[in-house]
């Protein structure tokens, strides 16, 4: 079942949690309040370990289709508001087919209440931009829902909603219920962090800035305390909220202090005025704010330039609508992480020749083939990392270039640059391939070696059986020593 959207979503993750526990071990509220402090510890606590690094593994598609997903989600969640119908529940699929069986118990007075305000927000973006739609929308609403009594014509409307400050106070629960707190606070933090990270990335590719995913979870964290004491709910980014607020005009980081003083009058003196304010407008707002986040126009640019990636970003966008929010980032971070290691597993062996003009340089002959090949020497670059996942298939390809050259060449040279380390598996397929090209009256020497390579081969024996005076800095010196000190004749 899919989970509702931010800050819905966090409530519901909350009750699901605490319902049971406080049933029959302890105060409903207390248990709320510590799991919440319990999400803010384990934020600073990655955020102190600096395990942002985990928003690395999000490649643009993904983090763009779980974007469009989200919006997605996010306004079909909206839409029976603006039709005056009872919201389904279930994924985003079984939503939308909740609101299409019922259409027929759509309010007439819901739906032009919706459809009006929908018109009034994009028609303002469209025709005067610099007047703010989202306040016109919100404070017309009001004053036509007071003054037509809107709420007895079937528009629900917000209603009455408390006012002022929570006090401050330090939760007291039952020892026995930390360990379940505990636990639901790590899932709670993965589906926040998900969310919020990309909404924070979206934005900064939209407007050209770097998102610190250590200083973000650091955020978090201090967010989630605060509300923790206070008796809130745990505190995410909020996709919608964030388009909202970029949609009202936001562009720096006056735009929270602005709303966070704003917020303090209206919780003091503005609260009964939302009191007659129609849901369907703060359902037209949204789904206003979120139509910015479809992101038709990249996923076509993705499709036209790489489509692995493409697919990549569409099966993370219907892992988010089919399944939920979670589980569809999750999809998209596989799939890409097994594209990674499907890629790095079939590295590309060149076989180098001497750019003419250029001594000492050796290129690609399949890109350039007017490079000069070495007289008995076979001279190849592996251009991605060796290790456990491609070593059997680099060493199947060495031996396929060397069966194919005519005549078979006295050595190999193996330029290694592209290797900072060297793991077991890839020392043990050095190992078999020195013995089986040795066998075959082939020598093996390697080129451009790094230190930690040379090292590991040292320790493992691997540098032994190559021989030290097999291992050269760089394809020139190799090649020279092994042609007598000229590389041509």
């Amino acid at each position: 079942m899919s989970s509702p959207p931010a800050p819905r979503r966090q409530a519901v993750l909350l009750a699901s949690t605490v319902g049971d526990i406080a049933v029959n071990h302890g105060d409903y509220l207390a248990n709320a309040a510590v799991l919440v402090l319990f999400v803010g510890g384990l934020f600073l606590l990655a955020g102190i370990c600096r395990l942002g690094f985990i928003a690395q593994f999000l490649s643009r598609p993904v983090v763009e289709g779980f974007v469009f997903g989200l919006a997605i989600f996010v306004t079909v969640k909206q839409l029976p508001k603006l039709f005056g119908i009872e919201g389904g529940e279930g994924d985003t699929i079984r939503q939308f087919g909740h609101l299409l069986r019922h259409l027929g118990d759509t309010s007439g007075a819901t739906l032009l209440v919706g459809a009006g305000a929908l018109a009034l927000l994009f028609g303002l973006e469209r025709l005067a931009p610099k007047v703010p739609g989202g306040l016109a929308a919100l404070v017309l609403g009001i004053v036509i829902s007071g003054a037509f009594d809107l709420s007895t014509h079937g528009v629900a409307i917000v209603g009455k909603v408390p006012s002022g400050f929570p006090s401050v106070s330090v939760p007291d629960i039952a020892a026995g219920n930390i360990p379940t707190l505990m636990a639901a606070a790590g899932g709670m933090l993965l589906v926040i962090f998900s969310e919020s990270l990309g909404a924070a990335q979206n934005f900064a590719t939209k407007y050209g800035y770097e998102v610190d995913p250590n200083q973000e979870l650091i955020a978090l964290g201090v967010a989630n305390a605060g509300s923790g004491f206070l008796g809130g709910l745990a505190a995410g980014g909020s996709l919608s909220q964030s388009a909202v607020n970029e949609g009202a005009g936001a562009r720096s980081e006056m735009s929270p202090l602005v709303a966070a003083l704003l917020m303090v009058v209206t919780v003091l003196v503005l609260m009964p005025l939302f009191k007659n304010l129609p849901e369907a407008v703060l359902a037209a707002l949204i789904i206003h704010a979120v139509s910015h986040l479809w992101k038709v126009k990249e996923f076509r640019r993705y499709y036209a330039e790489r489509r692995a990636e493409f697919w990549l970003g569409l099966a993370t966008l219907l892992g988010v609508i089919v399944i939920d929010v979670l589980p569809g980032l999750v999809i998209g971070v596989l799939a890409m992480l097994l594209l990674v290691v499907y890629q790095a597993s079939r590295p590309h062996v060149g076989v180098l020749g001497r750019v003419p003009g250029a001594p000492g340089a050796y290129g690609d002959i399949g890109r350039h083939p007017g490079y000069q090949p070495i007289p008995n020497l076979l001279v190849l670059r592996l251009e991605a990392p060796l290790f456990y996942a491609n070593a059997s298939l680099v060493r199947d390809q060495i031996k396929r270039l060397v069966g194919a050259a005519d005549p078979v060449p006295k050595a190999v040279v193996l330029e290694a640059g592209a290797n900072p380390d060297l793991d077991i598996t890839s020392t043990e397929m050095l190992e078999q391939l020195v013995e089986s090209l040795r066998g075959a009256g082939v020598d093996l020497v390697l080129a451009d070696v790094r230190q930690p390579v040379v090292d590991m081969m040292r320790r493992s024996g691997l540098a032994a059986k190559v021989g030290e005076d097999h291992i050269y800095h760089t394809i020139d010196e190799a090649v020279r020593s092994l042609r007598g000190g000229d590389p041509a004749g």
